[in-house]
């Protein structure tokens, strides 16, 4: 079997499992609620009776930077926690039914298996970030003022890469598990120390966390840059899709 039939699979697989379907529902809902919690939270804060006016008068009008602030932080912490827990078990789970050993009969290496799993989880990604890209760029032009398109696709751009840099190290823990419960024990092993370390303050620069802030600079009109990090983020996902295959190759299934 080649790469695009395996590939083809394991979209069908995506589609079946509705894993697709709710990685993209869960992306589009919080792309589409990010421009409305930026504009209508000040309000309600000030809706509410008893609040003295001083507190009131300091409750900043919403902005656009608002906007992008709460999708960036909205994609930030329900994307990476997406991206683990529809990857951890992809591998695991069919070594413990026994489907993994089965397709393995057939003429597909084992380096394919994984990849093309590690490929239709990026596509399913893919779409979901554009979804929920979509949902924002509209609200926020009905809400505030349109965004330019160069500087916004170039952040959901860093905001994949991110991600998957989460999913291959989530396919790496679901590799090297022999239980469902071991690979979901690794892969937030795995979410703990790069986001722990991360967020120490000369460390955090080179690691796949400053994507994110990188791309609300580039929104947000600054000058700023972060090339080691998105250079790490592509050396960590290389590393940990080599290092599942290398393993894989050598395990019983």
């Amino acid at each position: 079997m080649n790469f695009m039939t395996v590939l083809r699979k394991e979209m069908q697989e995506q589609w079946r499992t509705y894993r697709f379907l709710i990685v993209a529902a869960v992306c589009a809902a919080f792309g589409l609620a990010s421009p409305l919690l930026a504009k209508f939270i000040p309000e309600m804060l000030k809706a509410i009776p008893g609040v003295p006016p001083e507190l009131l008068a300091a409750i900043p009008s919403p902005t656009v930077a608002d906007a992008i602030s709460q999708y960036v932080k909205n994609m930030s912490q329900f994307g990476i926690m997406l991206a683990l827990l529809v990857t951890m078990g992809v591998v695991v789970k069919e070594k413990e039914r026994g489907t993994a050993a089965f397709f393995l009969t057939r003429p597909v290496s084992r380096e394919t298996f994984l990849l093309a799993k590690f490929a239709a989880l990026t596509v399913t990604f893919i779409a979901s970030l554009a979804l929920a890209a979509a949902g924002c760029w509209y609200y926020t032009l009905v809400l505030f003022a349109p965004l330019a398109w160069g500087p916004f696709l170039a952040l959901n751009g860093l905001m994949l890469v991110a991600f998957l840099v989460y999913m291959a190290l989530a396919l790496l823990a679901s590799t090297i598990a022999r239980t469902n419960g071991v690979a979901v024990g690794l892969a937030f092993v795995a979410l703990i120390l790069v986001s722990g370390i991360g967020a120490l303050p000369t460390i955090g620069e080179y690691l796949p966390g400053r994507l994110f802030s990188w791309g609300a600079t580039l929104m947000l009109g600054g000058n700023g840059t972060a090339w080691p990090a998105f250079g790490i983020s592509l050396g960590i996902i290389a590393i940990a899709l080599a290092a599942a295959c290398i393993i894989f190759r050598h395990q019983e299934v």
